[in-house]
């Protein structure tokens, strides 16, 4: 067993430098000894599965890693991955149709780990008026549908400012993931025309805190900042890989068009 480095090695020296830690920093971040963690990463020694888990905790590894990290490392994944549609992840499907549904009348949706829609409230469709229909066809990309030329892109403001903002999203992203389909992401995003839409910041800051997106509709600019929530405690790769963004009004103007168009818009019926 002198002579190679077995694979599950590679991927936790791969981990800890993409996390920008020495030995040293993991050893003491897993209370083991930098010499054990080199017997590890070297192959001299073959981890443990409580070791494996225990060290991609101390390393905040992506659920769907660690998996492959088990499997490297001779055994079988224990993070079950479940389409959202399944039975046994019913009450999570539930608590994200009340997020988005009780956020109304203000648009939410729920995305994957590669930013494809998985859910959105009667809130965000009014919003996309005017983008093409092939970027509205599922799958639907929302970062691609947000910087696409024929996407939202012509109709956003300070668009300048929001593809910054996305793309430092989506980069630090791909730091913590190393997903590749992301990167590729990452690669067409910013290949596509900048357009100028003769604004290159917002006209308030809004104390600094917030990067709001500025979208120019019928009703006039609406002025909208997210948050961001995930489950805390997942065991499931796809819930834990599932984030829902909600958009709050960052003016008044914004928050009356949006409660006006709620009241106008007949009442969908949901089966």
């Amino acid at each position: 067993m002198m002579g190679s480095v077995h694979p599950v090695g590679e991927l936790l020296r791969s981990w800890r430098q993409r996390r920008r830690m020495s030995q040293l920093d993991l050893a003491c971040e897993a209370n083991i000894s930098t010499r054990h963690l080199s017997f590890l990463e070297t192959g001299r020694s073959l981890p443990s599965r409580d070791m494996v888990l225990h060290l991609a905790e101390s390393l905040d590894i992506p659920l769907r890693e660690r998996n492959a990290l088990l499997t490297a490392a001779g055994y079988a994944p224990v993070f079950p991955e479940r389409p959202l549609a399944d039975p046994a992840l019913e009450t999570a499907r539930k608590a994200v149709e009340l997020v988005l549904k009780g956020h109304e009348p203000y648009p939410a949706l729920a995305v994957d780990r590669h930013w494809t829609l998985v859910a959105s409230n009667d809130a965000v469709a009014p919003l996309l008026a005017g983008a093409a229909p092939a970027l509205l066809r599922p799958p639907v990309n929302v970062l691609r549908l947000s910087l696409h030329p024929e996407g939202l892109a012509p109709r956003i403001a300070n668009l300048s400012e929001w593809r910054s903002h996305l793309l430092a999203r989506l980069r630090h992203q791909i730091d913590v993931t190393a997903d590749s389909v992301l990167a590729d992401l990452m690669n067409e995003l910013r290949d596509y025309p900048v357009l100028d839409q003769g604004e290159t910041a917002t006209d308030q800051d809004y104390a600094g805190v917030v990067v709001p997106l500025r979208l120019v509709t019928d009703g006039g600019i609406l002025s909208l900042f997210s948050t961001t929530t995930v489950f805390g405690t997942p065991v499931d790769i796809t819930l834990s890989e599932l984030a829902l963004e909600a958009f709050y009004p960052a003016d008044t103007a914004t928050a009356e068009v949006l409660r006006g168009s709620a009241t106008a818009a007949p009442r969908q019926e949901h089966g």
